[in-house]
């Protein structure tokens, strides 16, 4: 590994340093992770050529130029599609649209409540995608639990519960969809044989936060609250329907028109966008303005998505100069065969850096066979759908969803990393074990 390497490495692993103690630092991780992003590439530009031996040494710079732009291009999908599902969800929630979601979780049972949000949150994360499902749950939990304290141990399992959720459906995760894509993992496959995992992987940390909650809610925070949008119920529903039904719509339209995901969001925010404004016309409200999606784009939280950016481009950096393949070849040859083993520290590395290069890493390094554990539905890609995305959930900076919850209810990645992050390796190593048993005794 050269000094450059190491120099790249080195300020890495500074940076998460210094996102893991904001708490101490009281720096915002957003400005620690565009920093990370900044030096990481500055230290690439400084010693090109031992990356890019095959370009011309006139052409470096322009060549790693259209690198960075390539990597930005990929990183502004993702975030385009972020803030896409925040704003949709926000235009549904400010008019009401969640209400009946509201009421159908309201209970006054502290862990009734945390159970009934879990399931909620697993199955709607396979069906949407667990970003999507967290925005829309922490929107809901906003609502029926004003302790600060109590509703980070409900967003904590949200995490936890929309990676696992996301799992084992083949568009209920990035990484799920690009394996699915690649032809790996069918539909079939993943839903009969890593469903039972994923669920374990949420129960468990479920039944263990369960004793974090007591009690009941005072009857104050249970009573109905006064309806936020003069809409009628029929066009509350027209919204709710327009953008929940949207967010399903969008791997259908990616389906048919091969188009990224982000312009299935763009197209739903339009047409939910358009149909608001049509609402508007018809009603006498004076503060309609307050409620009009040009407003609510203001909402959007900017510094989570610039942290998000960061991230993203400063494990690019790391992509490019080959740390991850290097990685993931280094398991092969230490792990030899043992793929419950490679998949396991895959899915906590996942947890560290993103997990969409790593598993891009994996479907570079390993080849489909026709049979045995690299064939398609085979163990080797069911455990590294499962390990990829329930791993994300050790660390609040782990994955999409966890990142999106630390900004909307601004939890530190100290607290987590205290509180969650135990547990839920608990859930991910039950989940594993529940696999092997699964292959052992019944496939």
């Amino acid at each position: 590994m050269s000094t450059l390497t190491i120099a790249i490495v080195v300020v890495f692993v500074c940076g998460y340093l210094c996102i893991a103690l904001e708490s101490l630092t009281k720096i915002n991780k957003a400005a620690i992770a565009l920093l990370m992003c900044v030096f990481c590439w500055t230290l690439l530009m400084m010693g090109p050529g031992a990356y890019y031996p095959e370009v011309a040494a006139g052409g470096v710079v322009h060549h790693i130029s259209e690198v960075i732009e390539h990597h930005l291009g990929d990183a502004a999908g993702t975030l385009f599609f972020l803030m896409g599902a925040m704003t949709i969800v926000e235009i549904v929630d400010s008019n009401g649209g969640f209400n009946f979601v509201r009421d159908a979780l309201k209970t006054r049972s502290k862990r009734k409540l945390m159970w009934r949000m879990a399931f909620m949150t697993f199955f709607l994360s396979a069906i949407l995608d667990n970003l999507t499902t967290s925005i829309v749950m922490i929107m809901v939990l906003r609502k029926l639990v004003q302790s600060r304290e109590e509703r980070l141990i409900y967003a904590a399992l949200i995490v936890i519960a929309a990676n696992s959720g996301g799992a084992f459906s083949p568009i209920g995760d990035v990484t799920t969809i690009m394996l699915w894509i690649k032809g790996v993992i069918t539909t079939q496959g993943v839903l009969s044989e890593v469903f039972i995992p994923s669920l374990i992987s949420m129960v468990v940390p479920a039944f263990i936060l369960q004793y974090s909650l007591k009690g009941k809610f005072d009857k104050a925070q249970n009573l109905p609250k006064a309806e936020v949008s003069q809409f009628t119920q029929k066009q509350r529903n027209i919204i709710f329907w327009l953008g929940v039904g949207g967010l399903v719509f969008v791997p259908i339209f990616k389906t048919i028109t091969h188009l990224p995901p982000f312009m299935g969001i763009l197209l739903v925010l339009g047409v939910l966008w358009t149909v608001t404004e049509i609402f508007h016309h018809n009603t006498s409200e004076d503060d309609t303005m307050a409620r009009r999606v040009s407003d609510l784009l203001s909402r959007i939280d900017l510094s989570t998505i610039m942290f998000f950016l960061g991230i993203l481009m400063a494990v690019a950096v790391l992509q490019e100069i080959g740390v991850l393949t290097a990685m993931g070849e280094g398991l092969n040859e230490v792990f030899s065969g043992n793929y419950y083993l490679i998949n396991g520290i895959i899915g906590v590395l996942s947890s560290i850096v993103d997990n969409v290069p790593l598993v891009a890493g994996c479907m570079g390094m390993y080849p489909v066979a026709a049979e045995g554990a690299m064939a398609v539905d085979g163990i080797f890609w069911q455990l590294l759908a499962y390990c990829a995305g329930v791993g994300g959930s050790m660390l609040i900076i782990g994955s999409a969803a966890g990142v999106v919850v630390m900004g909307l209810e601004k939890i530190t990645f100290g607290w987590y990393m205290k509180k969650i992050t135990w547990i839920a390796f608990v859930g991910y190593l039950a989940g594993i074990l529940c696999y092997w048993v699964e292959r052992t005794l019944f496939f």
